[in-house]
């Protein structure tokens, strides 16, 4: 699975996944000339995307959804969030389907892809785990939740985490936010802070070589070299090396 970073942090997000040929969109955060440029920088055309899928509808991942209509592709996300959705041209949307309270896998021509609830102030969010029939590695990525819970533990564990690694509570605490909006980050509803999401990378990493990449850090409440040194620390105690037993990687884009 190619991953390319179209976009991340606290103005956009989006993420391209391609394989085989076949590139979809995790997220269309910015605007859509912009995911257009970055995508041909990275040897995509953007009419070779196939399907864009929505995490949750806030602004810094649906902005570009235009993108959709212009290049004829499919867009999909969950029922809660379209309340949420609008602009997109109706025989382009598609929703993402529960059965007996679990979301539906979805097959894309030898991809198979796992929805799963997260936790954030939206409808109804969610994250992806994106697996290939090729070689079965799977690709998990988690934006915007407030925790990782078991059943979230369960879908995540794979070979690629693109996760996020949004603040350092203190520099929440110690900024000029008001105490709602502090509140509303550092809760069960907000963002992992750095500690957060390397408690659940230590639950992850099986030190074979898997591949984390920290996304959508706050320009105002963290640090790139923060956040990396957390989950090192954190992978340290494991008895895993960065460079040996995984890759990291802090995009901050």
């Amino acid at each position: 699975m190619k991953v390319d970073i179209i976009a991340s942090g606290s103005g956009g997000n989006c993420i391209a996944l391609t394989n085989e040929g076949r590139t979809i969109l995790i997220d269309a955060g910015v605007a859509k000339t912009k995911i257009a440029k970055r995508l041909l920088e990275c040897g995509i055309r953007p009419d070779q995307v196939t399907d864009i899928f929505i995490t949750h509808a806030h602004g810094d991942h649906i902005k570009g959804l235009p993108l959709a209509n212009k290049y004829r592709i499919k867009v999909w996300a969950t029922d809660g969030e379209w309340k949420g959705i609008s602009g997109v041209d109706e025989d382009l949307r598609r929703v993402v389907e529960t059965r007996y309270s679990k979301y539906e896998m979805i097959e894309l021509g030898g991809v198979h892809l796992y929805p799963f609830k997260t936790h954030h102030d939206a409808y109804e969010p969610v994250g992806y785990a994106i697996e290939p029939d090729n070689n079965g590695l799977r690709t998990c990525v988690v934006f915007d939740t407030g925790k990782v819970d078991d059943d979230m533990l369960s879908l995540m564990e794979g070979h690629i985490y693109i996760v996020e690694s949004n603040h350092d509570p203190d520099m929440v605490v110690a900024s000029d936010y008001p105490l709602s909006v502090q509140s509303r980050i550092l809760s069960d509803l907000g963002h992992l802070s750095n500690q957060q999401t390397a408690e659940a990378l230590q639950k992850l990493i099986r030190g074979k070589g898997e591949r984390i990449y920290l996304t959508h850090l706050s320009s105002n409440n963290n640090s790139p070299i923060l956040a990396e040194m957390t989950v090192k620390a954190a992978l340290r105690q494991k008895g895993f090396i960065a460079g040996t037993h995984y890759e990291i990687e802090v995009v901050s884009t």
